[in-house]
């Protein structure tokens, strides 16, 4: 362990942790819970499934005072069932408790609430209607992910913000039956549609789509596309050529040495006007020598 505390490499800045947090999603993140502070909105965060860290560290900026923030993880820990086991052993090897609090710290003081265990405990640890923001990207198998979901709405406020990820990526189809089953039977609310994630509330969607797309629009580096389907209005949002979020960067940022680069030496312009006074059976020996020396 030694060995490994020495060689770990500390992230300077968000995009150096790793995981799957593409810059559309870092923007609708802070959106959403911007908006939620201007509204004066407030409630408990939540995220189930931290991986190395990255959308936890940018959730953990978003907290208010008297608020707390829970992440529930296996961390490597002991899984409730033979497949979410084996999922776990071939997604999720390299995750620990421990680089996922390194990579927090770096970026925080204290750490989140971390509640090492199933999602399926989260009923238990957290009371209902306490959250503003749940994010769920635990494990894959439709049955858990479908649980998730109902305990995401168990514990989130009327008007809460529930994100799914990997609702449509191709080896994730299990998550893809629960989320639009969701939609379809259980009152989940699509408020917009990313890449790879989709932003939902069992409250009403309406006013909250109509100051997003304004958003939206006013951005060139995101293209738009509104559908209906099923009486729901699916807003997709996609990126186009976005950079991340302009975000802090950790108390282990170095910045990069400054390299002075010398200015370039005009060329002379000589040779060409010498070449042009010569003869031309001279010139055309000039010029082919230039070449050559070039």
């Amino acid at each position: 362990m030694a060995n490994a505390q020495q060689t770990y490499t500390y992230p300077g800045e968000l995009s150096d942790v790793p995981g799957w947090f593409p810059p559309l999603d870092q923007m609708l993140f802070t959106w959403f819970l911007d908006r939620q502070r201007r509204q004066g909105v407030q409630g408990d965060l939540l995220e189930l499934g931290a991986y190395m860290g990255k959308s936890a560290i940018l959730l953990g900026r978003h907290l208010g005072e008297g608020e707390e923030f829970t992440v529930c993880d296996l961390f490597g820990g002991e899984a409730p069932d033979g497949a979410n086991k084996a999922e776990t052993a071939k997604s999720y090897a390299s995750l620990t408790r421990q680089s996922f609090e390194r990579n927090y710290l770096s970026f925080h003081d204290e750490l989140p609430r971390v509640i090492e265990a199933p999602s399926s405990v989260i009923s238990s640890e957290v009371a209902p209607k306490t959250c503003r923001f749940v994010h769920i990207d635990a494990s894959h198998l439709y049955e858990h992910v479908r649980d998730d979901i109902g305990s995401a709405r168990e514990l989130l406020l009327p008007d809460g913000i529930v994100v799914l990820d990997d609702f449509r990526s191709e080896h994730t189809p299990g998550v893809s039956v629960a989320v639009w089953e969701a939609v379809l039977s259980r009152g989940l609310r699509v408020v917009c549609l990313s890449t790879q994630k989709l932003y939902g509330t069992w409250g009403d969607p309406g006013v909250v789509q109509e100051e997003l797309l304004e958003m939206l629009r006013g951005r060139s580096d995101c293209g738009l596309s509104v559908q209906e389907a099923a009486g729901q209005r699916l807003v997709r949002a996609r990126a186009k050529g976005m950079r991340v979020v302009d975000f802090p960067r950790s108390r282990h940022y170095v910045a990069p040495p400054v390299v002075e680069v010398a200015p370039e030496r005009p060329r002379s312009r000589v040779r060409p006007v010498v070449v042009d006074l010569l003869p031309p059976i001279v010139t055309r020996a000039a010029r082919k020598a230039l070449r050559v020396r070039r």
